[in-house]
């Protein structure tokens, strides 16, 4: 879960490459870097309580955030991805 924190918080000094920028820096997908900064210390606190259906809901909104999310933001057009997984002959 650290390094989950780390990446999140390495993530929000890279600015937008593709799509509309907010406040000259953010992109939509920097919104994910938020989520893993809300979700990661809630998941922690609620498994410490013992509050497992909490702690549940916030590693599949993690998971779903971060596998499907961000996949789908990774191969837009425009990204080093999808130019590579997609590239024309």
């Amino acid at each position: 879960m650290l390094l989950m924190l780390l990446t999140a918080l390495v993530t929000l000094f890279m600015s937008a490459a593709v799509g509309p920028v907010l406040l000259g820096h953010f992109g939509f997908i920097h919104l994910l870097s938020f989520l893993v900064l809300y979700s990661v210390p809630a998941a922690f606190f609620a498994a410490r309580q013992g509050n497992i259906a909490a702690h549940k809901a916030n590693m599949l909104g993690l998971y779903l955030g971060g596998m499907l999310i961000a996949g789908a933001f990774a191969l837009m057009p425009g990204r080093l991805i999808h130019s590579c997984l997609f590239a024309q002959s």
